[in-house]
């Protein structure tokens, strides 16, 4: 008996596994006018040297794991219209979340599960989510500070002179 419990085990092992579930995620934010990137970066050979952006680009600093990462490492080198994975996987710039997945695995997981980010949509039913870059910057995604502010005051209560309170 146990055999053939190892056989159907295994056999389930090379069953094709579902596609990766297809989200509906509004346009990512885009600086106007700057995509498609390949409208400069075709004719422009890729420099993989860690340096100070200019032109275009000089108003993005790199604060997202800086010591380790450069553009390249999330941008394609071949197509700037898209983005890859660390497998080398092109995905398109309505499937970052993905390639934010890959380092923020947990916060990728309570994305999808509506605790992190926000979703619209249905409870059993269709769904919509925003793009992490909604609410982050990718390039500098921690929140800045915010200067704590008084608490709102309570409204006052007026007696009521008819009522008696």
């Amino acid at each position: 008996m146990r055999p053939a419990i190892l056989v159907v085990l295994s056999l389930g092992a090379c069953l094709p596994q579902p596609a990766e579930e297809r989200l509906e995620v509004p346009p990512p934010p885009f600086t106007e006018g700057l995509f498609p990137c390949s409208s400069c970066h075709a004719s422009m050979p890729a420099n993989r040297t860690r340096r100070p952006l200019a032109g275009m680009h000089e108003d993005i600093v790199l604060k997202h794991d800086e010591q380790h990462r450069w553009c390249l490492d999330c941008h394609d080198a071949g197509n700037r219209d898209w983005l890859h994975l660390a497998s080398g996987e092109r995905v398109s710039f309505e499937e970052s979340y993905r390639l934010c997945g890959q380092c923020h695995g947990e916060k990728l997981r309570d994305w999808r599960a509506g605790v992190h980010g926000r979703r619209t949509g249905n409870w059993n039913g269709s769904k919509r989510y925003l793009l992490c870059a909604h609410c982050h910057n990718p390039h500098q995604p921690k929140f800045r500070a915010v200067a704590p502010q008084q608490p709102p005051r309570p409204p006052s209560r007026k007696h009521n002179q008819a009522g008696g309170e």
